[in-house]
């Protein structure tokens, strides 16, 4: 075995255990009230940068796809993901912008607004943090060590007790497959509250 995967390996089982004290309650509460407001109609918008982009983009299609089982589709969008308004904000506002607009322009007061940010500085997501506050947008946050600006900024964070990078945004994979386990669970004492999918679209 490789000194830099023993390496790796050490600093991802240091971080396991306090990982799991302050991400065990707290996931499986933001999965509930986050599949209560999905099938009430909700968004939820989910940003991020390099590799916190590509897991944003991963956890809203878990959330429109599927995890498991088949199940309605949820609504979920990656801020990150379309390309040409990413482009345009950041060319015509600045890369500041790119997320914040995106806000503004999709968010709805009651929505969810998910930043994943290893270092919790990135200044696009604070500026996404307050376009979402000011929205009425509840922002949650997942984020490295804290304290942090962008912890600071949300209603709720789960900071990832490492000061590894790389373990951070392991750990936050880790919680995004999580949470979508707790949303699926939460959905079936919900499902009356909306139309099964099986009827969506039908005419009568």
């Amino acid at each position: 075995m490789s000194s830099a995967l023993d390496s790796h390996l050490a600093g991802l089982a240091s971080a396991l255990v306090p990982y799991r004290q302050v991400a065990g309650d707290k996931l499986a509460r933001w999965g509930t009230e986050l599949a209560a407001l999905l099938v009430d109609g909700g968004r939820m918008l989910v940003a991020g940068n390099g590799g916190s982009a590509a897991e944003a983009q991963h956890l809203a299609a878990e959330l429109v796809g599927k995890l498991r089982e088949d199940r309605r589709p949820l609504s979920a969008i990656a801020l990150t993901a379309e390309t040409s308004s990413l482009t345009a904000i950041g060319n015509d506002y600045g890369f500041d912008e790119v997320f914040a607009r995106q806000v503004h322009a999709h968010g709805r007061p009651g929505d969810v607004l998910l930043l994943m940010s290893t270092s919790g500085r990135s200044t696009n997501l604070l500026a996404a943090a307050e376009a979402g506050a000011v929205a009425g947008l509840r922002v949650l946050a997942f984020t490295g060590q804290s304290p942090n600006p962008l912890a600071e900024l949300c209603s709720d964070v789960l900071a990832v007790p490492s000061p590894d990078p790389q373990v951070v945004q392991e750990l936050h994979l880790v919680s995004v497959h999580v949470l979508c386990e707790h949303i699926d669970m939460a959905l079936p004492s919900l499902s009356a509250r909306r139309p099964a999918l099986s009827s969506l679209g039908r005419s009568s």
